[in-house]
């Protein structure tokens, strides 16, 4: 399962569930879309590329490759 989501922080997000999430295939897709592994949130991350269809792009694209995704087009509160 991914998290998929605008951060003013760290840009786009994509946040697996687990290592098992991280398949071969899913992290070349994130590769070629530029996502980085960001250590310190364990997940990967984009800077540009915050718009609604950015997250929906991203998060079909994810769930075309079989995995469960949950998504957000609006930047979370931080507390």
């Amino acid at each position: 399962m991914f998290l998929v989501v605008p951060d003013p922080a760290h840009g786009l997000v994509a946040a697996p569930q687990s290592s098992a999430d991280l398949t071969p295939i899913t992290e070349q897709f994130l590769a070629e879309q530029e996502f980085a592994w960001n250590n310190e949130i364990e997940a990967y991350t984009r800077k540009d590329g915050h718009a609604p269809t950015d997250v929906d792009d991203v998060a079909n694209a994810l769930r075309e490759l079989g995995h469960y995704v949950l998504s957000c087009n609006v930047p979370l509160a931080r507390n």
